[in-house]
């Protein structure tokens, strides 16, 4: 049981094997507490996730961690990310990212991400209130991060992704679900699968 951030990044992302090095002082620079509910302060560094409102959550920092560092997130890199939640992963990503659009559909999560988001000086960040998976862009992106779990491959979404780039998606297999890494080659995806979770389902 980690008591402060060092500890949880110490204890739950690099001693499981989360330990490039960009992805670790991302960690250690947006502080969880930030980003929870104010009755979940004191379980901030724990590893689990925790309720938010409208039945949502934030993932435990583990999985923050893994689904940032199989993105693969640099400098250049423009980000778009799906469920913005509290805005802990959006936080997390414009430390590493050129810039990060982040759509969120519930409203009493995208006013709690824009005031949690005010504690920082982020400049590169652009939230949008709307149905993501459904949403058309102009522009294509380098990333693409899905915090729900969506029913099956998101198609859609994939077509928003440059020719080379990556998304990052929970996908419902039954009863449970997996996390995939989706590389774009030659127009098609390219799946790797990482590991098992639980997400809230992507609607």
């Amino acid at each position: 049981m980690a008591y402060s951030l060092k500890e949880m990044v110490e204890n739950q992302i690099i001693a499981r094997g989360v330990n490039n090095p960009d992805v670790v002082e991302a960690m250690l620079k947006i502080d969880r507490v930030d980003f929870v509910m104010p009755e979940d302060i004191n379980f901030a560094y724990h590893d689990t996730p925790l309720s938010l409102i409208d039945g949502q959550t934030i993932s435990q920092p583990y999985i923050v961690a893994l689904m940032t560092d199989a993105l693969n997130v640099d400098k250049e890199c423009s980000v778009l990310e799906i469920g913005t939640g509290s805005g802990y992963q959006t936080a997390i990503l414009a430390y590493l990212a050129k810039n990060v659009v982040s759509v969120e559909r519930l409203e009493s999560l995208f006013n709690l991400a824009n005031k949690n988001l005010e504690k920082y000086s982020f400049e590169n960040i652009k939230l949008i209130r709307g149905d993501g998976k459904n949403m058309e862009f102009k522009e294509k992106f380098d990333r693409i991060e899905v915090t729900a779990a969506a029913e099956t491959f998101p198609e859609k979404l994939f077509e928003n992704l440059k020719e080379g780039g990556t998304m990052v998606v929970p996908v419902e297999q039954g009863f449970y679900q997996v996390l995939y890494k989706i590389r774009k080659i030659k127009g098609k995806p390219e799946f790797r699968q990482l590991c098992h979770v639980r997400f809230v389902p992507l609607v």
